[in-house]
């Protein structure tokens, strides 16, 4: 049978001593995969991406899946993946990862029409920076994101007047929307460019993060004819369609959707509230590879 790699890392993969706690969604996604995979002849295996005895060119094609701590390691994860696509068939492409991997890529989709949340882009990001975003975005209450970074690590919402935490990271800034925590996150799940499914991400009761890690709760969604076509205007920037690709938003105090992140490296697809995730996926996947796409 063959075989595609599902590129994973060592604090994801089943039985690491170092396993993240939300590395449950690594295993959702491999069940949603596997059945429709070797239905088509494939079988699907999971290996870290950093892995040096891996022998890349016995697999058909691989996908990058849960790469949780590429964030650390940017420029290792990078030279990584060209080796790996030097030897087979990588989704998404190394060079459309390079590009998403640092959070500068959404200037570049906000001049293509996406409507942002006001950012301060603070490459270096002291305490006297920090204090200046507040005055700089007109806002008492901020979120300082890493520039490179995922899953709300080393993020910081922070008060006027209140501690600057070290940040020692490039970091951005915008203000803090309290829409995130009353109505909550909404994600698009993209396939080949067509839609596949959207869900409501919603932090627990005190708390602004959405992610499992922090108790946030997903809840499938059928979206609202603008909102879908919101996001579909995001996927549309690309040049060409990702073969997946994840599209986060809030909505602005005007009722429409600003665009959070556009996710096409590593991004959790939400198999649970999409059952047709799978499918869509493996299907894809074959198709590029008969077709040399």
């Amino acid at each position: 049978m063959k075989k595609i790699a599902y590129l994973a890392s060592r604090v994801t993969l089943p039985g690491s001593p170092i396993r993240r706690t939300d590395a449950f969604e690594h295993d959702n996604m491999m069940d949603a995969l596997r059945g429709p995979f070797e239905a088509r002849g494939y079988r699907v295996e999971d290996v870290a991406w950093d892995n040096p005895k891996t022998d890349w060119s016995a697999y058909q094609a691989a996908i990058i899946g849960t790469t949780w701590d590429y964030w650390d390691r940017l420029d290792e994860f990078l030279a990584a993946l060209e080796r790996i696509e030097s030897q087979t068939r990588l989704f998404n492409g190394s060079a459309l990862v390079r590009w998403n991997s640092r959070k500068t890529y959404l200037r570049q989709l906000e001049t293509k029409g996406a409507k942002l949340i006001p950012t301060l882009w603070l490459d270096d990001c002291g305490e006297a920076a920090a204090k200046a975003a507040f005055e700089t975005l007109g806002a008492d209450d901020a979120v300082f994101k890493r520039q490179v970074g995922a899953g709300a690590k080393d993020q910081h919402r922070v008060k006027r007047g209140e501690p600057i935490p070290a940040m020692p990271h490039a970091m951005m800034a915008q203000p803090f929307l309290p829409m995130i925590q009353t109505e909550g996150e909404l994600s698009f799940i993209f396939i080949d460019g067509d839609f596949c499914h959207a869900l409501i991400k919603r932090a627990q009761p005190g708390d602004y993060r959405i992610q499992s890690t922090y108790g946030g709760r997903e809840e499938r969604i059928d979206p609202s004819t603008d909102d879908l076509a919101a996001a579909r205007a995001i996927i549309g920037t690309l040049d060409e369609a990702p073969l997946y690709g994840r599209v986060d938003m809030l909505r602005g105090a005007d009722g429409g959707l600003l665009l959070m992140e556009l996710e096409v490296i590593e991004p959790y697809l939400y198999p649970i509230e999409g059952p047709e995730l799978g499918e869509r996926l493996a299907a894809g996947v074959v198709r590029r590879l008969s077709e040399g796409a």
